[in-house]
């Protein structure tokens, strides 16, 4: 039945990537298509808006897995701008040659966190942590563990804290981080790890704790023009991006600041 649900799930984000992303243009001074992953759903609806209001351009934005996302522009796929929940996919194209290094910055940091659904009391990450015990045989939904950002760091602190493989059989992997954020939202699984942006967006689940950063490698995303970087109103989202209005929206929505 999880698995039926899981399907559902992707599907449904599947079919709204193809309405962000295909929506009917109007008249405007330019446009650009900008690849972001899932987890930045909430916080590009922000920020294009504010971008398209100041500029009178239009950006069309197609939300999924850092992974799904990277692959898709390797093969051609019509992206302005690609940004990452992780530098590994970065990397990825970077190496292909399918984004220019110049217009590379880091653009924001998050966090990590175990999510229940409702009101549930939170426990505490440390040594004696045990995750098996607080799941007693019930699914951890994450974010696939060897490609998207999300269920890579997840997989990491779980290791860190030496709960993997204890907790292995019970986890459920899911295309994407809001896939498993929606799946405990909807009561369809009872524990998830996700970021703490993606908990903010559902008032279903209650954060039951925060990963300690030394526990997996630092989230950070990077942000990028696509190649041949031809595209003006691109470039100037990229530069947006680093306003101090845009880094207010992206903190507002939950996002953390960079080290300098």
């Amino acid at each position: 039945m999880l698995f039926s649900r899981i399907r559902r799930h992707m599907l449904a984000a599947m079919l709204g990537i193809a309405m962000v992303s295909l929506a009917p243009a109007h008249l405007c001074a330019g446009q650009a298509t900008i690849f972001a992953p899932a987890s930045m759903t909430n916080a590009m609806a922000r920020l294009g808006a504010e971008f398209e209001a100041q500029t009178d351009n239009r950006l069309f934005f197609s939300f999924a897995g850092s992974s799904v996302l990277a692959r898709q522009i390797e093969q051609g796929a019509p992206a302005d701008v690609f940004i990452s929940a992780n530098p590994s996919w970065m990397d990825y194209l970077e190496d292909a040659g399918r984004i220019l290094p110049e217009t590379r910055f880091d653009l924001i940091g998050n966090r990590l966190v175990l999510i229940g659904h409702g009101n549930r009391a939170t426990v505490e990450i440390s040594p004696d942590f045990d995750l098996a015990g607080l799941l007693a045989g019930e699914r951890l939904v994450m974010a696939l563990t060897e490609a998207v950002p999300a269920g890579i760091y997840g997989k990491a602190a779980l290791i860190t804290l030496g709960q993997w493989d204890k907790v292995q059989p019970d986890v459920v992997q899911t295309d994407n981080v809001r896939v498993a954020l929606a799946l405990v939202a909807n009561r369809e699984a009872p524990f998830g790890i996700v970021y703490a942006t993606d908990a903010r967006a559902s008032a279903s689940v209650s954060v039951l704790a925060t990963f300690p950063p030394g526990s997996h490698p630092q989230i950070v995303y990077p942000a990028a023009a696509v190649s041949p970087g031809e595209n003006e109103i691109a470039l100037a989202f990229l530069e947006y991006l680093k306003t101090p209005s845009a880094q207010s929206i992206l903190m507002e929505e939950g996002f953390s600041a960079l080290p300098d």
